[in-house]
């Protein structure tokens, strides 16, 4: 929604920088996943790292496509992303429907990209976002923008994304202690 006559909102920045800073807390947590482990689970753990990363890319570009305004699914990059409907992505790309909310990560390697790869695009996608909310405007932070069953300011769903992010650096922590690898901290 960024005008090109128009400065970008104020708020713009302190978000952008939130998301910069957000990235690296939740990256050292993924110490130790290679190729051999990335799609490993634990008991009562729900993702594993192949997923986790695959569908926070997913949304994260879910998320820029909200904030600049369009509510219906864009296409992704097809260097990334292909809709296989489950049957798996390939070395290169995620399938986005095996990551997307309410789908079930498997241990069955064939279906993700390798780990460097989905490092990649994870970190892609994340700068798309953060440079869609460094180059905001008011209209963007202020407009309310669906998502789920909710309806959230811009600026309430960048912090969202932050959380979520969050949640799922959580839930990597949990399988990290499920599988037996070392702590990052302490």
């Amino acid at each position: 929604m960024t005008n090109p006559g128009n400065s970008p909102d104020p708020r713009a920045a302190t978000l952008a920088r939130s998301l910069e800073t957000a990235l690296p807390l939740f990256t050292r947590f993924l110490a130790g996943f290679d190729d051999s482990n990335r799609t490993h689970q634990a008991p009562g753990i729900p993702n594993h790292c192949a997923w986790t990363l695959g569908h926070l890319a997913l949304y994260h570009h879910r998320t820029a496509d909200r904030l600049l305004g369009t509510d219906e699914p864009q296409a992704l990059p097809a260097d990334d992303f292909v809709s296989a409907d489950g049957r798996g992505g390939s070395p290169d790309r995620v399938d986005t429907e095996l990551v997307c909310y309410g789908s079930t990560p498997t241990d069955d390697p064939s279906l993700y990209p390798g780990f460097d790869r989905l490092m990649q695009i994870h970190d892609r996608s994340w700068q798309r976002l953060i440079d869609t909310v460094r180059s905001g405007d008011a209209s963007m932070f202020d407009r309310a923008i669906a998502w789920g069953s909710s309806s959230f300011p811009g600026e309430q769903l960048v912090t969202r994304m932050i959380v979520h992010l969050g949640t799922h650096a959580g839930q990597i922590c949990d399988l990290r202690r499920g599988l037996g690898m070392p702590r990052v901290i302490g």
